[in-house]
């Protein structure tokens, strides 16, 4: 029998099952609801056969783990060489404060850092800036100068530990105090591993942290691609996010196509930069985000993968196999956690988990239960922690690779989220590029309708959160919950004060001096920046110089 007498035959036997089964169950007990949709609304059919996936060919839509387009993953032996690395975000306070939890974490058996700064960090401001009143060490560790950043790892082995940071604006000046501190503990450059995000384009998008315009930004991150492609070269130089877009309220096909697109900007412009696009394309990586539709999301890593394989090889003509993997850190769904009942957040970041797992994750932060209230404290952290050691050592689910492969439902899922996807990235290339598709608010308009779609059927009752509008109980308020104390943001004025009185502020004047004459022209601005920071010249100062040179971003109003 051929595939198509197979497919003609299973079609005949599946009207004939909804004949003679399913409507004979129907006229008796209907279904809970007439329309079933996955947690981004697309409708999910009743069952799915090898007729959702006969167009599909294995060996150039799926193919083998390792091998072109990675549907399956990036590596030949997934989780059976090593798991996943486990990740927990952190950092609050004081770089002190944040230096103990990180010790802690890694006694626990964390395998890499993640370093959350505060919001005046983000947007480059030091912690006595007016700007800073009352957030400093709020969000994240503060850090002013790398006399903060000695502190936040000092103990901590860069040569043996991998380290992410969440910086995105000041993420050149960040990374240049990471690398003096390197050099301090006697760990050369070249020898340092881990991550910046470094993703400036979803923060116009979605977040909102950015300082520079988008020209002036664009150039600093392929000032960091060039540099590191020389003297840094295990360092992944970008963490092209949806992590933030998905948080933002779009859809899984969204958060694919809008990443993507970023990621296709940022490979544009570092060509253009005269890189090769070899030669910086191995060290990209991406962040995603994993909500509570378990196979949706196991579907949409999949896609991205899929996707990612065939911009690089037929669009870029990237030639080596690392350029065209997209290899990718997730973190659980913030959104997803409730303030309502927050035992239940475990469950949920239980569920995440499996999905970023299934769906073949490199690294992968979970969520504490508090978060929806506060700073999570080391408890929560160690249950997150504990639901990523237990899906390792006790699912099974680590012990082959890609095991959802196959499912007709997935496969198919698979195939729509990519099908979606690419026509919102060819409607990108429309517009001129996601930067252009940003400044004309195309992106924030398609998120923005997504998150209120969204909103109002929770609102309505047609989508169910439990413990928040199904399943209330009545709840003592929270107790126990980490609060950072006041006085962090007068600790670190003392700081600031007293490093500006001991260090040789002539050196620091000369060297931001140079910076500012580099940033008029068209040097790379990495070795300024890096030598400002070695001086102890701190980040509003480093900042700021680039503020008055380049400008400020000033963000569309989208109705």
């Amino acid at each position: 029998m051929s595939d198509k007498e197979k497919l003609e035959l299973i079609r005949s036997k599946k009207e004939e099952w909804q004949e003679k089964s399913v409507n004979k169950l129907l006229a008796k007990r209907p279904e809970r609801k007439q329309t079933f949709v996955t947690g981004s609304n697309a409708e999910v059919k009743r069952l799915y056969t090898p007729d959702d996936i006969a167009e599909l060919d294995y060996l150039e839509d799926i193919g083998f783990p390792g091998e072109y387009p990675y549907t399956r993953g990036v590596q030949p032996t997934m989780y059976r060489g090593r798991f996943w690395t486990m990740r927990q975000y952190a950092g609050f306070a004081t770089a002190e404060e944040s230096n103990k939890r990180y010790k802690y974490l890694l006694e626990q058996g964390q395998t890499g850092l993640s370093v959350a700064f505060d919001l005046p960090t983000q947007i480059g401001y030091d912690s006595d800036h007016a700007l800073a009143e009352g957030e400093v060490g709020k969000v994240g560790v503060a850090i002013d100068s790398l006399k903060d950043m000695e502190i936040l790892f000092d103990g901590i082995p860069l040569d043996k530990v991998s380290t992410s940071m969440t910086i995105n604006a000041p993420a050149s000046v960040l990374l240049a105090m990471y690398i003096a501190v390197g050099a301090k503990q006697g760990v050369p450059a070249d020898q340092l591993k881990g991550t910046i995000q470094n993703d400036i384009l979803k923060e116009y998008i979605a977040r909102g942290t950015y300082i520079f315009p988008t020209e002036q930004s664009m150039r600093l991150i392929t000032n960091i691609f060039e540099y590191c492609s020389k003297y840094v070269p295990k360092w992944n130089t970008i963490s092209i996010s949806g992590y933030h877009i998905r948080e933002a309220g779009s859809t899984a096909s969204q958060e694919v196509a809008f990443t993507l697109a970023d990621g296709i900007a940022y490979v544009d412009a570092a060509i253009k930069a005269g890189l090769n696009v070899d030669d910086f394309a191995p060290r990209l990586s991406f962040f995603f985000n994993a909500h509570n539709d378990l196979l949706e999301e196991v579907a949409k890593f999949r896609a991205a993968r899929r996707i990612w394989a065939k911009i690089m090889k037929e669009r870029f003509g990237a030639t080596d196999p690392k350029s065209m993997m997209l290899r990718f850190h997730t973190q659980t769904g913030g959104s997803t956690l409730t303030a309502q009942q927050p035992d239940n957040n475990i469950v949920r970041v239980a569920i995440q988990t499996l999905a970023a797992v299934l769906g073949g994750t490199q690294s992968l932060h979970t969520n504490s239960r508090d978060e929806a209230l506060a700073l999570p404290t080391e408890e929560s952290v160690r249950i997150a922690l504990r639901t990523q050691q237990i899906v390792a050592y006790e699912s099974g689910v680590a012990e082959t690779v890609d095991p959802l492969a196959g499912s007709y439902y997935v496969e198919a899922m698979t195939n729509r989220i990519e099908k979606e996807a690419m026509e919102y990235i060819n409607k990108i290339d429309e517009l001129g590029g996601a930067p252009k598709a940003i400044d004309k608010g195309f992106i924030q308009k398609e998120i923005q309708d997504s998150a209120y779609s969204y909103q109002m059927e929770i609102e309505a009752g047609k989508r169910i959160v439990v413990g928040m509008n199904k399943f209330e109980i009545k709840e003592e308020p929270p107790k126990g919950l980490l609060k950072v104390d006041p006085s962090v943001g007068e600790m670190q004025k003392q700081k600031l004060q007293q490093l500006r009185a001991e260090r040789d502020n002539q050196k620091v004047e000369a060297d931001l001096a140079a910076l500012r004459k580099a940033a008029q022209g068209d040097d790379n601005l990495m070795p300024f920046i890096l030598e400002a920071v070695k001086s102890y010249a701190t980040l509003g100062e480093i900042c700021g110089v680039l503020r008055e040179v380049f400008g400020e971003y000033q963000q569309s109003v989208i109705l």
